[in-house]
């Protein structure tokens, strides 16, 4: 079975994708003529503006749910594999398609706010949605969906679980050994399982506004204080800087593990980190409540560079600093092109990241990295949760049978206890499997939108010419030419119908819009 799936990732992570995902964030910088940079200060203006409503969530709870997809394992064990496997050089990859994928995110972002929908009293949207409504292409669109819940819903979660039971067992050991179907399995790591099972269940019942709320709190919180341990490291190591800097910059070019291992493990851990252009993102951009769909698109393009040019590149410090990392080559069996800690040491593991921290730390590193691995994980899985539910809501408009919402939620459980109890490089290949399927049916129905109707592009100038001209921000999709966005469409009459309405009212009185 593992040889099999390795032969699958394999495919799917060919060239084809890799170079697919750059080209495909290089097309959009240029045509949005690098928003990414241009626009940076108003992604974090909008950080903060808006307001969540019955239906929808706040700019930054929806940046929130998303940055709980975005910043996860990927960037603690994601970028440790990284290193392990494509050398420091990977590093600057993970870079280049942050920085270029920002403009992916931009775009696809914007996509699910343009065509999102109002379903049982709530939004939804996500590259099914803009398929089928932009596209005219419904079985595109259902075979997105389709991708989306194997991803998010079978897939990717046990990658999460994976590296919390890793990262639990790394601190407190394996505890009693038990036997299982599975093979032997320590009490320890069950009982990190436990715990996440309880929680999941409690969160996962309750929807998304749940999420968002549970989400807001908790990934920021872990976030800045991941990101200042590793800045304490660094400030402690100042010297050291420049040559790790040149050391990422040379090894990408002239990588130890070969140019194509660099490349290739760097837009690979790249793209599962942050997320750009996979088409999960979408799905918690269209739940905000906001005047305009660029405005979102924008602020999801700052999430890539929360968690790729803040988190991950602050893991990356962390370790090459150290030197706690090993990089593995086509050399003799057993043997390592670089070798500074134990070859037992699991390279698709927290453990990098683990002993980094604690080699300056103590204790408390290794176990602070293992409580905000366990919430990061945690929060991705919710946010893979509420990828799946969408996609199925979605199926279900076309089915004649309904798929249970509650057999989503307990087969992703499932798969939590089955990547918990599993060897880590066979559950990261099923979750590299889930991403590639994802991105590759994502990123050419994008790049077809773009020849079809150009909405993101029209949006991004349709906002940056209201915020020239200035006054009250809106969204007029049949002025701009953009077909099927039925959701702005029915608001911008409410909203022309409620300012006569008002000006009708005695003093005092306002009316709802």
């Amino acid at each position: 079975m593992e040889a099999f799936v390795s032969a699958v990732n394999g495919m799917i992570w060919s060239n084809a994708l890799i170079y697919l995902c750059l080209g495909a964030g290089l097309f959009y910088s240029i045509l949005t003529r690098f928003a990414q940079v241009r626009h940076f200060k108003e992604m974090c203006k909008l950080l903060f503006s808006g307001n969540p409503s019955s239906k929808g969530i706040s700019s930054f709870q929806a940046l929130a749910v998303s940055l709980s997809g975005r910043v996860g394992v990927g960037n603690i064990a994601g970028v440790a594999a990284a290193i392990g496997f494509g050398g420091p050089g990977a590093i600057f990859w993970m870079w280049v398609v942050a920085f270029l994928g920002a403009s992916t995110a931009y775009a696809e972002s914007t996509l699910g706010q343009i065509y999102k929908v109002e379903e049982d009293g709530q939004y939804r949207g996500g590259p099914a949605y803009y398929f089928e409504r932009c596209l005219g292409q419904k079985w595109l669109a259902i075979l997105f969906a389709i991708s989306a819940i194997i991803a998010c819903g079978i897939f990717l979660p046990g990658v999460q679980a994976n590296a919390v039971g890793n990262a639990f067992t790394q601190v407190f050991g394996d505890g009693n050994m038990v036997v299982t179907s599975f093979g032997e399995v320590g009490s320890n790591k069950l009982v990190a399982l436990a715990v996440i099972l309880i929680v999941l269940a409690f969160i996962i019942f309750g929807g998304i506004k749940r999420i968002a709320n549970f989400t807001q709190i908790v990934v920021p919180f872990m976030a800045l204080g991941y990101i200042v341990m590793a800045l304490i490291i660094v400030f402690l190591n100042m010297d050291k800087v420049p040559g790790i800097f040149a050391l990422i910059i040379t090894d990408a070019f002239t990588a130890q593990a070969g140019f194509g291992a660099a490349i290739g493990w760097g837009v690979k851990r790249g793209i599962y980190s942050n997320e750009a252009g996979q088409g999960t993102g979408p799905h918690a951009a269209s739940a905000a409540e906001v005047d305009h769909p660029a405005q979102q698109g924008l602020v999801q393009a700052f999430s890539v560079y929360v968690d790729t040019l803040f988190v991950c590149t602050a893991t990356a410090l962390m370790i090459l600093i150290t030197q706690q990392y090993n990089v593995v080559g086509e050399l003799t069996d057993g043997s390592f092109i670089v070798q500074n800690i134990d070859a037992a040491t699991e390279i698709g593991s927290p453990a990098f990241t683990q002993m980094a921290l604690f080699s300056v730390f103590g204790n408390f590193g290794q176990g602070f990295v293992g409580v905000a691995l366990f919430f990061f994980a945690f929060t991705t899985i919710l946010a893979y949760y509420y990828i799946a539910e969408t996609n199925v809501a979605y199926l279900n408009r076309y089915f004649k049978f309904n798929i249970p919402l509650v057999l989503v939620k307990i087969v992703i459980m499932a798969m939590v206890s089955y990547g918990m109890v599993n060897a880590a490089g066979y559950i990261w290949d099923i979750g590299d499997i889930g991403v590639g399927l994802m991105a590759w049916i994502n990123i050419v129905g994008i790049l077809a939108i773009f020849f079809v109707a150009k909405p993101a592009i029209l949006c991004l100038r349709d906002y940056e010419q209201q915020q020239k001209t200035g006054g009250a921000i809106t969204f007029d999709p049949v002025k701009l030419g953009i077909k099927n966005a039925t959701f702005w469409e029915k608001r911008l009459a409410k909203q022309q119908q409620s300012v006569p309405n008002a000006a009708e009212q005695p003093a005092g009185k306002t009316v709802e819009p």
